[in-house]
């Protein structure tokens, strides 16, 4: 049980990273990434987030939609699940982290509709995991987006010092820098199998 969880994790966070390896989650990969404070607040919150929605999902879908042979409305639900979620995680920053609250800006509302956190809870549920498992994929898949926002982000405040082509400023150098680091993520792939 413990290796099969060891690997759950080592596979989300290295070789099938939501952001690196599915492409998932890029709108506030890029959006936050520009300094390592807002983007580590970003990613916290959806460490939080995934992991309420994954867990919460999986009692709902257990013990509401399968019995009641209701699954087909699974996404509508989770979407509803994780937009409540989303609300508490908004109150609370608002009121304990005021700076963070205001830098995140409309990034922390559209973790509603941040595709890691919809395809994480979705995930489990296809793979039908048991409980520990899904606790451990809904640690380990925002563990790893946290990583790639770590990451990214530091490259980024670096490539902000640095003399950089104009057409190539911004978004573009992002996303040449985000698929070299994908690349790189590609070498964790003999890992694991899946």
């Amino acid at each position: 049980m413990a290796a099969e969880l060891a690997l759950i994790v080592l596979s989300t966070v290295l070789v099938n990273n939501f952001v690196l390896s599915k492409m998932l989650g890029l709108c506030p990969f890029v959006g936050v990434t520009k300094n390592v404070e807002n983007s580590m607040g970003m990613g916290m919150a959806v460490i939080f987030v995934i992991f309420l929605a994954s867990v919460s999902g999986w009692f709902v879908n257990k013990f509401v939609l399968v019995p009641f042979n209701i699954t087909f409305l699974r996404t509508v639900v989770f979407i509803l699940l994780i937009a409540a979620l989303v609300q508490l995680v908004e109150t609370v920053m608002r009121k304990s982290f005021p700076a963070l609250y205001k830098a995140l800006g409309i990034y922390l509302p559209l973790i509603t509709t941040n595709c890691v956190v919809l395809g994480a809870v979705i995930l489990i549920m296809n793979r039908e995991y048991g409980f520990f498992q899904t606790i451990t994929y809904g640690i380990g898949v925002p563990v790893g987006f946290y990583l790639a926002l770590f990451i990214i982000s530091h490259i980024r405040e670096q490539l902000a010092m640095a003399k950089i082509a104009k057409p190539l400023q911004g978004a573009p150098i992002t996303l040449i820098t985000t698929g070299l680091l994908a690349l790189a993520f590609m070498g964790f792939s003999g890992l694991v199998r899946e």
